[in-house]
């Protein structure tokens, strides 16, 4: 499994990708989605919605099990993806490229202290045994 080295990561399995305009762009991992299986329904946070870090925001739900999604840092939701309405499985298909929900972070350092690819695997690798 390969998680891209330009996102960054939190240990309940979000990825997180600093937008051009500062915004940040959230999704769920590779690992997580495997571990769900073939999504069927996603339930994005309201746009306008504070989020604290750390605090469920979105469901994800496949066929085997629902997942709560955490925001991973605090600040207000920007924007939802409603592709993922239609087709929630773009998560399984393009686990990098299918994000649920944008934020702009109250503090951009928040985002810089999250997990890198590395220490990310090293969590995944830690569960697995």
């Amino acid at each position: 499994m390969s998680n891209p080295s330009n996102l960054k990561y939190t240990a309940s399995h979000e990825w997180v990708k600093t937008e051009a305009d500062g915004t940040i762009s959230v999704g769920i991992t590779q690992h997580a989605q495997e571990l769900l299986g073939d999504m069927v329904f996603v339930e994005a946070p309201q746009v306008g919605r504070k989020l604290k870090a750390k605090e469920e925001c979105a469901v994800v739900e496949s066929v085997k099990a629902a997942a709560d999604v955490y925001a991973p840092v605090s600040g207000k939701v920007v924007a939802a993806n409603g592709d993922l309405d239609g087709a929630p499985e773009q998560i399984n298909s393009d686990p990098y490229g299918a994000w649920i929900f944008k934020m702009q972070p109250d503090n951009a350092a928040d985002v810089a202290a999250l997990l890198d690819a590395a220490a990310y695997q090293a969590v995944v690798d830690s569960e697995a045994h």
